[in-house]
């Protein structure tokens, strides 16, 4: 009797499952955890920022020059022993205003470069979120296949610490060898080890995720997967995906930006090689002939030495920098969607090799191992090996899944597209 209701006891902790969600906890899916991305994650926040610094920077190139006022007027007057006399008489002063005239289309080069810095900014801004939308998306993912996983492990550490349970008391009895209840502590021992590395996993992924969102670190989260119709990697064309990439990827419009950002700057320089010209209008009281004199002033500099070559070849370099960018880009770019989509196309095969029956199967499995160890028909060894392969199938399982996911985001990613949702 006392061996029934041990081993009753053992069948029944299989069917103990551990909630890690508590009543207080967020309960959160991947479509809440991007609106919450977007709302409060601080990258963005602060990428978002610079996009209106650089708007501002338009306004500044908009602005034309101050007019300059100039005043002079006699200090000390030895004759009649007096400061700052200003009457016609005993007195004398001067004043000028001038203007700075810039020539070449100077303003309105400077205007079109702000304008291209904004579009910079706004495409950084773009290709940020892609990037961190993918580290979200794929963290989201290994938290919560880490999260099942960990429950694999709770499981079954709970199922053998029952086990030793009852094999403690037949060991007093004298029923079962001192090397069996060994065997079982040697197997909880090593099942909390791996269980307490998968956790400190999960922690880590669970930080980035509160981080990525703007969460605070005591926020309890729940993660909850919801399936939702996903089209199948065989309907989809790979030249598609190449064209997408180069249609859509932030990255790649940045580099060809860049250029036209080098190209406008270019211009800007060879127009600043171009002297300015400042018109001034003068009245001078008794400095000058004739007196109470008003005179209208040009000046403009020589461009004998610096015709600002520096700065125009600079901006040459910066071309030629930006045409190498661009190449580089697009290298890039095609190598990474082969590579995505290889990678998504073996975890694609290898997930449909799987008998959707294979799970229930192996439950069957396990409750017939369960049975024929009751009944003596197979050794302790023979039980526990098999049951360690019970929970690695699971845990692959998970795996398998989470690489399936995560190498559909990595095609998403490269493609700056949303191809699955």
């Amino acid at each position: 009797m006392m061996k029934k209701c041990t081993f009753l006891l053992f069948i029944l902790s299989f069917s103990v499952k551990v909630t890690f969600a508590q009543s207080d906890s967020l309960q959160l899916d991947l479509k809440q955890a991007e609106i919450l991305f977007l709302q409060n994650n601080f990258d963005l926040l602060n990428s978002n920022y610079q996009i209106d610094q650089a708007r501002a920077e338009i306004i500044t190139a908009k602005l034309f020059d101050n007019p300059e006022l100039a005043y002079e007027n006699l200090f000390y007057n030895h004759e009649t022993r007096k400061f700052l006399q200003t009457s016609f008489e005993y007195g004398q002063y001067a004043s000028s205003i001038s203007q700075l005239v810039k020539l070449a289309g100077k303003r309105n080069k400077n205007i079109k470069l702000a304008q291209t810095g904004v579009k910079l900014a706004e495409l950084a801004y773009f290709d940020l979120m892609r990037t961190l939308k993918f580290e979200l998306r794929s963290t989201f993912y290994q938290a919560y296949f880490a999260s099942q996983s960990a429950k694999v492990y709770d499981d079954q550490i709970q199922s053998t610490e029952n086990l030793l349970k009852a094999y403690d008391l037949q060991l007093k009895a004298g029923n079962v060898a001192l090397k069996d209840v060994i065997r079982i502590k040697s197997l909880i021992i090593g099942l909390k080890s791996a269980q307490i590395n998968l956790l400190n996993d999960l922690e880590d992924y669970l930080r980035d995720l509160r981080l990525l969102c703007g969460l605070s670190p005591n926020a309890n989260l729940s993660l909850k997967l919801t399936e939702t119709p996903q089209i199948k990697l065989n309907e989809i064309v790979y030249t598609s995906l190449i064209d997408s990439a180069k249609a859509n990827r932030a990255d790649l419009k940045l580099a060809q930006t860049t250029l036209e950002y080098n190209a406008l700057n270019l211009k800007l320089q060879k127009a600043m090689a171009i002297p300015d010209v400042e018109i001034s209008l003068a009245y001078d009281l008794k400095g000058n002939y004739p007196e109470k004199y008003t005179g209208l002033g040009i000046k403009i500099p020589i461009p004998l030495f610096n015709r600002n070559q520096g700065e125009i070849k600079k901006a040459k370099v910066g071309i030629d920098a930006a045409n190498a960018g661009i190449q580089k880009q697009n290298l890039l770019l095609s190598n990474e969607v082969f590579n995505s989509y290889q990678t998504a196309v073996r975890n694609e095969k290898l997930y449909a090799e799987i008998d959707p029956l294979f799970n229930s199967d192996f439950n069957k499995l396990i409750s017939g191992l369960i049975k024929n160890f009751r009944e003596r028909n197979i050794s302790l060894i023979e039980f526990l090996d098999l049951y360690e392969s019970y929970k690695d199938n699971i845990l692959q399982i998970n795996n398998l899944q989470l690489e399936r996911l995560r190498s559909r985001e990595e095609i998403n990613y490269v493609t700056g597209s949303n191809i699955f949702k």
